[in-house]
């Protein structure tokens, strides 16, 4: 068994909590932890797993990789696919069944959906088990979750007994009520399992140009060897050339030979803020709140509050995400138009739709504290023994004080050590690196200063973490 973990969608819906450079299966939930750490933690415990194979953008490795170790997983060893860009789940899924049909064109692969939230184990370690059964004799199987209410965000598939009939796209209201009166029609879960030579026979026959196209990038790919993970950088130009597609459209409404499983265990892809919100108790008016809130006179209200008090006056089912940089406030009925919002920020290249105000790099984090014409401040923390690029800017300096902890610094030609109350500035242009010796977290601030602040303005001439 080789769980094969794509984590690659957005999660616009839940935005401004879910953004570019820290999407949904990151964002910390209610009852703690991840959905990636939880969907490591439930492939790891899958029966005779001692590979796992995580197909992701290659700027998410360090911080799922952050998550996983999170996670005690003795025994396994982590491959990591890493795509320069999106193409949808076609191509995640060719590249993993070719990767793992290298070793065995027999194992089975079980693809799960990063994003998802199952606490039955028992239940889900028995339905893979079934469907391992099933794909095992060379056919692909699918999962369906029963569906208890007329859904519009799901997609649906027909089946009777351990055969699809059709698969269903997102249908209306009322399509989905009668659906469900019929019940015949589950919840597509997108979870699949299949032996790497059934999906690559599959994809030979009903998409060979994003077979073709993803064998020749992986062919061209970059790889690093650990003692606890592979590390394959996909090759940008041979990537480029395969097919957006989703593995639904591509194989799955096509294949002649599908199986099924129907699953009755607790499941959620937490596609929306409503859903999200069921994670959190709910007060006797049916108020479910996070953070320091105030409520008086509300009822049938979702409050996400992280850093300040919110306060609510005699108002009625509405969602209110509070965070940083970014107010969300949208009613109930309309959670699923939160995609359109935060695609009008990204179309408009708007910062909010892919950074939060804190930052996650391979080094640390940093925050943006203050900024305004010609000035920015941030807080930088870096960890233990990590170091960032030897970079450069051409549009402003930087002056660091150190807080707490010890910095290593290259400014120009010099290289000094810097402990905390003492400071070093960076003239425009100079080259320089920021590194943390010691064992203890290293916490500056650094004030940026010049005619442009973007985070664009950075010219790498050397970097541990591949991003010259």
């Amino acid at each position: 068994m080789v769980p094969v973990i794509i984590s690659g969608g957005v999660g616009s819906r839940l935005w401004p909590i879910s953004r570019a450079s820290h999407p949904k299966p990151f964002i910390p939930l209610p009852g703690g932890g991840t959905l990636i750490r939880r969907t490591y933690a439930r492939a790891a415990g899958l029966a005779s797993v001692d590979q796992i194979v995580t197909v992701t953008n290659r700027d998410l490795l360090f911080l799922t990789a952050d998550e996983y170790a999170e996670v005690a997983a003795p025994g396994v060893k982590n491959t990591f696919l890493l795509e320069p860009f999106g193409r949808d789940t076609a191509a995640a899924v060719a590249l993993a069944a070719l990767q793992v049909a290298g070793d065995n064109p027999d194992a089975v692969l079980v693809v799960l959906p990063a994003d998802h939230l199952i606490l039955d184990k028992a239940g889900f370690g028995a339905a893979v088990a079934k469907a391992a059964a099933i794909a095992a004799t060379g056919r692909i199987v699918t999962f369906g979750m029963k569906a208890e209410s007329p859904e519009t965000g799901f997609g649906y598939i027909e089946a009777e007994g351990d055969t699809v009939l059709r698969f269903v796209e997102k249908p209306n209201a009322e399509r989905a009520a009668q659906f469900i009166a019929s019940g015949r029609f589950f919840w597509n879960s997108g979870m699949f399992c299949f032996t790497a030579r059934s999906m690559i026979a599959a994809m030979q026959e009903l998409c060979p140009d994003v077979l073709s196209n993803a064998s020749t990038a992986l062919e061209k790919a970059r790889t690093s060897n650990a003692p606890d993970r592979i590390i394959v950088e996909i090759d940008r130009d041979g990537f480029a050339a395969v097919p957006a597609v989703s593995i639904d459209y591509a194989v799955m409404e096509k294949a002649r030979n599908v199986g099924f499983v129907p699953c009755s265990f607790d499941w959620s892809d937490i596609g929306s803020w409503t859903v999200l919100s069921t994670l959190v108790p709910a007060d006797d008016n049916g108020n479910r709140t996070t953070g320091e809130t105030m409520l008086h006179g509300v009822t049938n209200c979702y409050v996400h509050s992280e850093d300040r008090l919110v306060g609510l006056v005699g108002v009625s089912d509405l969602l209110i995400v509070d965070t940083p940089d970014a107010l969300l406030i949208a009613h109930k009925d309309k959670a699923q138009e939160v995609k359109d919002l935060y695609n009008r920020l990204k179309l408009e290249g708007h910062e909010a739709a892919t950074l939060h105000r804190t930052v996650h790099r391979p080094w640390g984090t940093y925050t943006v504290l203050e900024e305004g014409p010609r000035f920015k401040i941030k807080r930088i923390e870096v960890k233990p023994n990590a170091r960032l690029s030897l970079q450069a800017h051409h549009h402003r300096s930087e002056h660091w004080v150190v807080v707490s902890g010890t910095a290593k610094v290259v400014n120009g030609q010099s290289e000094i050590l810097l402990a905390t109350n003492q400071s070093t500035y960076i003239p425009c242009g100079h080259k320089h690196r920021l590194e943390n010796p010691g064992i203890l977290p290293l916490v500056m601030i650094e004030v940026q200063s010049g005619e442009y602040l973007g985070e664009d303005d950075i010219v790498r001439f050397d970097d541990v973490y591949g991003r010259t």
